[in-house]
């Protein structure tokens, strides 16, 4: 199962750094000849998530974390082909 981690700060929030995740893997896709699958996968899965995923309830739920001085992660994955997520806090 293809899981995506992404940690946002106190400069970018997770739907900021989800798209500079997408717009990352998606140039890496299209400098590639042949492509390449997992690349695919990851944005795929990264499309699924700008378009379905609740950023506003992810940023509150991460920025009073960070306001604390702790680091959020969230990982992504599909099940089902819904989007999930995972929430950690350090």
């Amino acid at each position: 199962m293809l899981k995506i981690e992404l940690v946002p700060d106190l400069l970018h929030c997770i739907h900021t750094v989800t798209k500079r995740e997408y717009e990352d893997t998606l140039r890496r896709l299209l400098s590639e000849e042949n492509g390449n699958k997992k690349l695919g996968k990851k944005l795929e899965l990264l499309t699924i998530m700008l378009k379905e995923m609740d950023f506003k309830q992810l940023r509150r739920e991460s920025e009073k974390y960070i306001r604390e001085g702790k680091q959020v992660k969230f990982v992504f994955y599909l099940k089902n082909n819904v989007p999930e997520y995972e929430t950690q806090v350090f």
